[in-house]
């Protein structure tokens, strides 16, 4: 058992350091490995509820490799026919990081339908920032997107 603990340790700091192949993210923000997006929550509830609701994996389809999960049959079906009205931007990173030229992680509880687009944010803290200047954020982070995926 030491012995698999000692390499495993070795593994992952080998990862760890690894050169800037690893060093580019992934387009859709995840959990760590993991490849449900938006936390597991539900993206159409945000446009039809208006507010966060978890998802279910029994309500839940890939879309460009990434699963998404559902509250219901009805939202699945919406998503499927238009996938993106739906799809966080800057692929469920917190918008006011990519405005600022790097990426975090958007928090599902931390959300924002604008002109029909839904954009997350990391915390409280950050989304009242962000809050402060909608527009110029998200044209900034337009600007920012894709490439601050590869810094």
């Amino acid at each position: 058992m030491r012995k698999l603990l000692t390499a495993l340790g070795f593994a992952i700091a080998a990862f760890v350091s690894a050169p800037a192949a690893f060093a580019d993210q992934a387009p859709v923000h995840t959990g760590i490995l993991s490849n449900v997006a938006v936390g597991g929550y539900d993206p159409v509830a945000y446009f039809t509820d208006g507010r966060p609701v978890r998802g279910n994996a029994q309500f839940s389809t890939t879309y460009q490799n990434y699963e998404y999960r559902f509250a219901s049959a009805e939202h699945l079906a919406a998503f499927r026919a238009n996938p993106a009205r739906y799809l966080p931007q800057y692929g469920g990173y917190c918008a006011w990081a990519v405005a600022q030229g790097y990426t975090a992680p958007g928090n599902p509880n931390n959300w924002r339908v604008v002109d029909g687009k839904l954009y997350l944010n990391y915390d409280d803290t950050v989304q009242r920032r962000w809050e402060a200047n909608i527009p110029g954020f998200i044209a900034s982070a337009n600007r920012n997107w894709p490439a601050v995926l590869s810094r």
